[in-house]
């Protein structure tokens, strides 16, 4: 995470402000008022736990019935859901520890927690989907008996389950990648489930069997197409990408053309502790004159009006730059 924390050196008229919410922009180091942690709410963490209680319930009985049934397509998919509880698990408890308070030791709190499991999520089901894919083709190559009734059967029963599961996931906060992780897993689920009736449908009628490693490579293709979005823009996250919808040019540009007491601005850094929380951290040159701490909050609101920046540190300076100042020459 960068770290251009506000300076006192150079003339003693260096000020720096942070504003963190909607109220009007904090204009002193003294004025703060922090507001760092993100909790999930109660309410995400009941949804993750009835998904976990319907997954994991349901995971036996499809693996004892894709065993009996000797189909891939209802063992894969109870593969798959075995590592969809233990990501529900993880997600639930990374839900419970986003909601805990900051500390010494955790400024901004634990709210990027959730952001952590829904990139190792991300990463499971890509080796889901390897081991899916290697097992097929080895169905492929040496097809074996499937019991395509009793496959219908436990699919069917399946599919209910597993829209159970997403609907609940789907109506918590969307903007939450953790949330959006988790119901990505049951959605994976969800697709096995129709990919297993439409095998063992297939089966009954035709009894021809490639068609259960069939499905199942296709059901796998599709969850890797969602799996490697929610890894992306984890992984953006963590590597403190800058958020979408801000761009650094287009920012200085604005401040420039709207807050006049600002002649220059430099060492703009942007990033996102998560998806819905922008954290912009900047130095202003200031006019000769000027109201440092009306030009800091002209800034601030700025950026939470026009950006949507909730979390801004601006270090105003009249003369040269206090890192440029302090910085050793070579």
């Amino acid at each position: 995470m960068p770290h251009d924390h506000p300076h006192e050196a150079g003339s003693g008229r260096d000020h720096a402000a942070h504003d963190h919410g909607p109220g009007p922009g904090h204009q002193q180091d003294h004025h703060h008022g922090h507001h760092h942690g993100l909790p999930e709410g109660a309410d995400g963490e009941r949804r993750l736990l009835a998904a976990l209680a319907i997954t994991a319930g349901f995971m036996v009985l499809e693996a004892a019935g894709g065993w009996i049934a000797n189909s891939l397509a209802l063992l894969a998919d109870a593969g798959h859901m075995l590592t969809d509880a233990a990501a529900l698990a993880l997600a639930w408890l990374a839900a419970r520890m986003a909601r805990r308070p900051r500390d010494a030791r955790r400024s901004y709190g634990y709210g990027r927690v959730q952001v952590l499991a829904a990139f190792a999520n991300g990463i499971v089901l890509l080796a889901v989907v390897v081991a899916i894919v290697v097992e097929a083709a080895g169905r492929l190559a040496a097809p074996a008996p499937v019991e395509g009734g009793l496959m219908i059967g436990i699919a069917a029963a399946g599919l209910v389950a597993n829209l159970v599961a997403f609907r609940v996931l789907r109506g918590g906060d969307r903007g939450n990648l953790n949330l959006r992780g988790a119901a990505l897993h049951v959605m994976g689920d969800l697709l096995g489930s129709i990919g297993a009736l439409a095998a063992g449908a297939v089966i009954l009628l035709t009894g021809w069997t490639p068609v259960d490693p069939i499905l199942s490579v296709v059901v796998s293709l599709l969850v890797l197409r969602s799996a490697w979005s929610i890894l992306r823009e984890s992984g953006h996250v963590l590597v403190e990408g800058s958020p979408g919808g801000i761009d650094e040019a287009a920012l200085s540009a604005a401040i420039l053309d709207e807050v006049h007491e600002v002649i220059d601005v430099h060492h703009v850094h942007a990033w996102t502790l998560t998806p819905d929380r922008p954290i912009v951290t900047l130095h202003a040159r200031l006019r000769e004159g000027a109201d440092s701490d009306q030009a800091i909050g002209a800034v601030t609101r700025l950026l939470r009006d026009r950006f949507g920046v909730g979390h801004a540190t601006v270090q105003a300076e009249f003369e040269v730059c206090a890192d440029v100042a302090t910085t050793p020459r070579h």
